[in-house]
């Protein structure tokens, strides 16, 4: 990404300038190269007439902005080799009629969709299925890991998880407007910036939240640290209310080509440039924290406090601030998770994390609560079980068939696909 920043087009104005080649010249083009000077991209492109001659010709596109400003991706001036500049009332029409209808975005392809859905359509349907729950996992998957390592470590769950991801959801879209009124124009750059302000984001209020709820309430015998994390849900909830509005926040959409996996009987599996961003986040994420588990000396004092705490301190172990590092490291992933709904969905509520945080819980109790591997797991599994439903079910009963799910979990595996069984001492006879 810090390659991908110093230079190079937008990718979503070369698409839009690309939309209007069929427009403006309406013989067959293949786009030859592009470069950007400013907020004007200017695209060469190869056309064949009739009698099969070629001949090199340019469109140049001006837009409204660059970067995360808004509006980057209106159109303001149209200039082509052919024809000039565009006038007011032509460009108009291409945006209104042109740019702003699908049927004039989508170019045909060369099969017609039969009239009945064959095999190879649903199968390319549900591949697409699981292209979005592989998205949807990455999510979960972050928010889950952020359940299993506090309760790993100190055998309490913080239901505030979910709250913690809107506040780096909410941090993300502060980050985007900061860098836009900059003028920070390099997309990959400014991604990476506001990822690290979202993780700091989320880190800070959690190293916040041990301090403050789950120290004084750690060794409490009743279920007192856990009625805390409700009451430190709603106080995050309204947090975010008073201080961001009660209206959702968006953010223009960024790294939104996309890629064509497989095609056939009028269907289209796609997969966008932001879905491949997030995924191979995601996966060097989760290959860190099991760098960092396994192989450093954090690792193996967590590992130790979460075995037996005592011990851990009798062995020099500062059990304390072991804790808090692990809260830190949960909060920053579900910020993580929380940048990722953004830049993924465009959109976010205060109230989006209260059911998102229910449900990255369900998955660390179905992939084994205290199992970061279960964690991803159980993400993965919920995603791909809730994309299903709502695929070829009814999509008014997802939210049912997930915490359905659940109490089957509960009910047939309580300890979770790769948790530990607890084992009873036999009864004393």
């Amino acid at each position: 990404m810090l390659v991908g920043a110093c230079g190079g087009p937008d990718l979503e104005q070369v698409d839009v300038c690309a939309r209007l080649i069929p427009a403006l010249d309406e013989r067959a083009v293949a786009l030859d190269l592009e470069h950007a000077a400013g907020d004007a991209i200017t695209l060469h492109y190869r056309a064949t007439d009739a009698r099969g001659r070629e001949s090199a010709h340019w469109i140049t596109c001006r837009f409204a902005g660059r970067g995360l400003q808004q509006d980057r991706l209106r159109v303001t001036a149209v200039t082509t080799d052919r024809q000039g500049e565009l006038s007011p009332v032509a460009l108009f029409m291409l945006r209104q009629y042109w740019l702003g209808r699908y049927e004039a975005q989508s170019r045909a392809g060369g099969e017609d969709a039969p009239g009945e859905a064959s095999l190879r359509r649903q199968l390319l349907y549900l591949l697409q299925l699981g292209v979005h729950a592989a998205t949807l996992g990455c999510i979960y998957g972050l928010l889950a890991i952020g359940y299993t390592l506090v309760y790993g470590i100190i055998g309490r769950i913080n239901l505030a998880f979910g709250e913690i991801a809107m506040v780096g959801a909410y941090a993300t879209f502060l980050g985007v407007a900061i860098l836009a009124v900059l003028d920070v124009t390099a997309l990959p750059l400014a991604l990476l910036l506001v990822l690290l302000a979202a993780a700091a984001c989320g880190a800070v209020h959690g190293l916040v939240i041990e301090r403050m709820v789950f120290r004084p309430l750690r060794h409490a015998r009743s279920q007192a640290p856990l009625i805390a994390t409700i009451g430190l849900a709603i106080l995050l909830q309204e947090y975010l209310r008073l201080t961001q509005g009660a209206g959702e926040r968006w953010i223009q959409p960024v790294f939104s080509a996309s890629h064509t996996l497989a095609a056939g009987h009028g269907f289209v599996v796609a997969l966008s440039t932001t879905q491949i961003l997030i995924l191979l986040l995601v996966a060097c994420l989760y290959g860190a924290l099991w760098l960092l588990m396994r192989r450093s000396r954090f690792g193996r004092a967590a590992r130790a406090c979460a075995d037996d705490a005592r011990m851990a301190a009798l062995c020099g172990v500062d059990v304390d601030r072991t804790i808090a590092l692990t809260f830190v490291l949960g909060a920053a992933y579900a910020g993580i998770a929380g940048f990722v709904i953004l830049v993924r969905y465009g959109g976010v509520g205060f109230y989006d994390g209260f059911l998102l945080g229910f449900k990255a819980l369900t998955a660390a109790i179905i992939g084994g609560i205290g199992s970061v591997p279960g964690a991803m797991l159980g993400g993965l599994l919920l995603a791909s079980w809730e994309t299903l439903w709502a695929g070829y079910l009814s999509l008014a009963y997802k939210d049912v068939a997930v915490f359905g799910l659940l109490a089957v979990a509960l009910i047939w595996r309580p300890g979770g696909l790769l948790g530990q069984t607890e084992v009873l001492p036999p009864r004393p006879r």
